[in-house]
């Protein structure tokens, strides 16, 4: 079916004659095809967003619908690629059409002349349904690609072969003569279908002691990171993305600086991953839409990047989505939501911008997956927030706080500090904290959660005792309050900020992350003690033990950890002569 244009507004083009088509159907538009996605269906008028610039359009240009959704292409070859928006494969575009993308080009996502060895898992003669692992491919060193049937597909397997196949080759029959490829395709706004949703009780442990501690987020949790310009999201999103604990790791650029994504891509491919040595890459796609790309593609963007992370859930494995940043997003649907004509909400964002929201971080969770009652994944989402001027009430970052289950919310004055990650401990917060509990009880420590208790309430302590120095000067302190001062600077600089440019300090462990703490909370009790029996300030302010605390973050794990119970011991013994 086609039609003819009547009307082009930016990227938003109204086309005649379209009274068949349906909502979100993809599109080509004008003479060299632009690709485009219907958002309004009046009569037989349909308005369409297209994902590339429209300068060249006229009125009478025709306008085709493709008759099916805006899909993206799901099979092996994923993992190392780079996409844009609407996932045309950037690399592949720099090599064979220069650094700038012409309008109308389409080329395949994954390559249809690489071949893969499959390895069928199951026999003919073996039911099947949505789900169902048929077979694995080996996709880099350490990931396996499990090849799946995909959902709403069901059948007996009539035949399956093992052997050197492209994406596209038939590699299994269904009992219906119905063909099974490595190649599958899904409409990005639709969320893949799971058996059942699991409660989150296993933590997504990202090396961060300040998040991992004061503020966990659950593997299949939704995390939230604002801040103003300069606060260092892009750092925690890609410190996550190296060392956070995930098998995959998806990265969405959503509309951020040109050079902040040149920067990214300049890096990933060099980056080494800390667990296995192996390039990052292999374990990582990249969808990048900077800022002076096609708004309607940015729109889109985050839709193509949790449609690839649901993909890899379904296999089995832990996701990790950095989204960087949701502001951006939503910039996005103000802009068409205004071509649109439609009412707006407050600061000119549309009306449904709170339910878009929680639809997209509800793709998240933590899943049995289709197919294998013993198959788990999860897709945890890290969304970056950049509201203007670092005002948290703004409407993406309330709307977002409404549904995340973590904020974790960047200070200025700390980033200006030098203090990394600029984590603001008095605004962030955590749901997840008391149902992960019982797992770091039973996995580190059973006092876990007791340190988190002390840990805040001696910055809670230290917040009210500074403004008492504010207002009547540090002297007017007693003894054990100017201790508690100095015990919770230690802290903060030694343990709640980490040096991300540090080979040791940049992730730190959680059993490491526990007997620093434990030991810093001790030195507090030692010095109380000590007070008690008489010492001077001054001595304990000089104390070795202190000075062992400030190396104690760039120790090797294993050497901190004997350290830190040797220390507690000796200060037990000594407060106990």
């Amino acid at each position: 079916m086609s039609g003819t244009i009547i009307k082009i507004s930016g990227p938003t083009v109204v086309a005649r004659e379209m009274a068949q088509t349906r909502m979100f159907n993809r599109v080509a538009v004008g003479r060299i095809g632009l690709l485009g996605e219907v958002i309004r269906v009046r009569r037989d008028e349909a308005t369409i967003q297209v994902y590339e610039d429209t300068t060249g359009l006229a009125l009478g240009d025709e306008v085709s619908d493709a008759g099916e959704p805006l899909l993206v292409e799901l099979g092996p070859g994923l993992l190392g690629s780079i996409f844009d928006g609407v996932q045309r494969p950037l690399d592949v575009l720099a090599a064979e059409h220069g650094d700038w993308i012409a309008r109308g080009l389409k080329l395949p996502a994954l390559p249809r002349d690489r071949q893969w060895v499959f390895t069928p898992l199951v026999r003919p003669g073996t039911q099947v349904a949505g789900g169902a692992c048929v077979g694995a491919i080996q996709e880099t060193e350490k990931i396996q690609h499990r090849v799946l049937v995909p959902p709403g597909v069901s059948g007996t397997v009539l035949e399956i072969r093992g052997g050197t196949f492209t994406v596209t080759e038939t590699i299994a029959v269904l009992d219906d003569d119905r063909p099974l490829a490595m190649l599958q395709r899904w409409p990005v706004r639709t969320p893949r279908p799971v058996a059942e949703r699991l409660p989150p009780v296993v933590p997504f442990i990202t090396g961060q002691r300040v998040f991992d501690m004061l503020f966990p987020v659950a593997s299949g949790g939704t995390v939230i990171v604002p801040g103003g310009f300069g606060t260092g999201k892009t750092v925690v999103e890609q410190t996550l993305a190296k060392y956070a604990q995930a098998d995959i790791i998806i990265y969405i650029g959503c509309g951020e600086r040109g050079n902040e994504m040149t920067e990214v891509l300049a890096d990933f491919p060099h980056l080494k991953d800390p667990t296995t040595g192996l390039p990052l890459m292999q374990r990582t796609v990249l969808v990048i839409n900077t800022s002076n790309m096609p708004v309607a593609a940015r729109e889109t963007s985050i839709y193509t990047g949790i449609t690839l992370a649901e993909y890899y859930r379904d296999m089995g494995y832990s996701v990790a989505l950095m989204a960087d940043s949701t502001s951006r997003w939503a910039e996005a649907t103000r802009e068409i939501s205004a071509r649109l004509e439609e009412m707006p909400g407050e600061e000119g964002y549309p009306t449904y911008l709170a339910t878009k929201l929680a639809e997209f971080y509800e793709r998240g969770g933590c899943v049995r997956c289709l197919g294998q009652a013993d198959r788990q994944g999860s897709v945890t989402i890290v969304s970056a927030i950049s509201p203007p001027g670092g005002d948290f009430s703004e409407p993406v970052t309330q709307s977002s706080m409404q549904v995340a289950g973590a904020l974790w919310a960047l200070d200025s004055d700390l980033a200006h500090r030098r203090h990394f990650p600029a984590i603001n401990w008095k605004r962030s917060f955590s749901l997840y904290a008391a149902p992960l509990d019982p797992w770091f009880r039973a996995q580190v420590a059973p006092d876990w959660p007791q340190l988190r208790i002390d840990l805040a309430a001696l910055l809670q302590k230290e917040e009210e005792l500074q403004e008492i120095v504010q207002l009547v000067g540090i002297d007017a302190l007693q003894d054990q309050e100017r201790i508690a001062l100095e015990v919770s600077r230690l802290v903060r600089e030694e343990y709640l900020r980490q040096n991300a440019f540090s080979q040791i300090d940049a992730a730190c462990p959680l059993e490491k992350q526990y007997w620093i703490l434990k030991a810093l909370l001790l030195f507090l009790h030692y010095c109380r003690e000590r007070l008690k029996q008489g010492w001077a300030i001054e001595q304990l302010l000089g104390s070795p033990f202190r000075a062992e605390l400030e190396r104690m973050k760039e120790t090797p794990p294993r050497d901190c950890v004997q350290q830190a119970r040797a220390m507690i011991e000796k200060m037990g013994q000594e407060v106990g002569k």
